[in-house]
C-alpha cells in the first residue's frame, strides 16, 4: 500500500491524490468528488505516508493503523464515526490500536483516521493483499536457494 501520492490539504475537506507536478504547484484530484484542482507551495499538505499516530511505545505509521482497522473491522468501519461520542471513538480506537497514547491522540484525530480509512476503502485506494503476498514470496525465495544446494 503506497500512500505517498495521497495527501491531506489543510483547510480543504477530504483527501487528494497527486496527479501531476508543475512549477510551483501540484495537480491533485479530490477523493470525494474526483475534481482536479491545483495545490500550491503555500498550501500545507501532508502525505499520508508521513503521518503517524502516537502510541505508548513508538509512533505507528498511519498505514499500519489502517491495516489494524482492516484486520479488526474489515472493509467497512462498523460504527457511525460521524455521530459517535468521544467515549465511543476512544473505545473503538482502543479496540483497533490498544497501545495508542490517550493523552496525545484526540477524538478529532480518531474521527479523521476512521473517515480517511473509509474514504480510501470506498474508492479502492487501499490494498492490503500486496503486503500479505510479500512475506509469502520472500519465504519462497528464501527456500529456493536451499533446494538448489
Amino acid at each position: 500500500m503506497d500512500l505517498t501520492k495521497v495527501v491531506s490539504i489543510s483547510g480543504k475537506p477530504g483527501l487528494y491524490v497527486i496527479k501531476s507536478q508543475a512549477i510551483g504547484r501540484l495537480i491533485v484530484e479530490s477523493v470525494l468528488d474526483g475534481k482536479c484542482t491545483p495545490a500550491f507551495a503555500r498550501d500545507r499538505m501532508s502525505s499520508l505516508e508521513e503521518i503517524s499516530i502516537f502510541s505508548t511505545d513508538e509512533d505507528r505509521p498511519l498505514k499500519d493503523v489502517f491495516k489494524m482497522i482492516h484486520e479488526k473491522m474489515g472493509d467497512k468501519v462498523d460504527f457511525d464515526f460521524k455521530k459517535a461520542s468521544n467515549d465511543e471513538l476512544r473505545e473503538k480506537f482502543a479496540f483497533v490500536m490498544p497501545d495508542y497514547d490517550e493523552d496525545a491522540v484526540y477524538p478529532s484525530d480518531m474521527k479523521k483516521v476512521f473517515a480517511w480509512y473509509q474514504m480510501l476503502m470506498d474508492k479502492n485506494l487501499l490494498d492490503f493483499t500486496e503486503e500479505e503476498a510479500k512475506p509469502e514470496a520472500e519465504a519462497e525465495n528464501a527456500e529456493a536457494p536451499a533446494e538448489k544446494d
